[in-house]
């Protein structure tokens, strides 16, 4: 599993102030979920608030990146100490070309470091068979992969998690799949 130090800032309820974090962050095979501290992040594709990812279990938004080489590392110039990781300490002081840290702006720490992959992939891939016998996983399908039935049933599926749905983001996200959807099944019309 590839592995980085990166920056990472809770954003939800927070300005730019929030906890922050220098820390070695894991990439999973595909590169869509990056793992930090027992929690696993996914990207927003610029749909975020305030942040570029967004834990999968609270649904709250972080800012991710890498480590600046002038420390200026808040987003947005927030304020605020930032806690390191301790396995990183050396490795990091290498990329700012400093000995040691100022104690005033930096608490080092240890972080959780085992890797939950079960338990993400659990959340992620449960499987649900759906009143209609339609897989609720097949909604990973592109469009013109689906059947009838199931753009049908995907279809009410993200307008209901559109309306519905606990986070703006989620929401945006479920309406833009819909519209996608939408849009093969108008396609299909048109076609003899």
């Amino acid at each position: 599993m590839k592995s980085e130090i990166k920056y990472i800032e809770l954003k939800t309820g927070y300005s730019d102030n929030g906890p922050a974090w220098i820390g070695i962050v894991s990439f999973s095979k595909t590169g869509r979920t990056l793992y930090f501290d027992g929690k696993a992040f996914q990207s927003l594709n610029g749909n975020g608030i305030s942040g570029n990812y967004y834990e999968i279990e609270s649904g709250d938004e972080y800012w991710i990146s890498g480590v600046k080489k002038n420390q200026n590392d808040r987003h947005l110039s927030g304020g605020g100490k930032i806690n390191i990781e301790k396995r990183v300490l050396s490795e990091y002081l290498q990329i700012i070309n400093q000995t040691n840290l100022k104690e005033k702006d930096y608490d080092i720490i240890e972080v959780e470091e085992e890797i939950p992959t079960a338990r993400i992939n659990d959340i992620e891939n449960q499987k649900h068979e759906s009143e209609s016998g339609i897989d609720i996983n097949k909604r990973f399908l592109k469009p013109t992969e689906m059947t009838n039935d199931e753009l049908k049933y995907f279809i009410d599926y993200y307008k209901d998690h559109s309306i519905n749905g606990t986070y703006l983001k989620g929401r945006k996200n479920s309406r833009n799949t819909m519209n996608e959807l939408i849009a093969e099944k108008e396609n299909r019309k048109k076609k003899p």
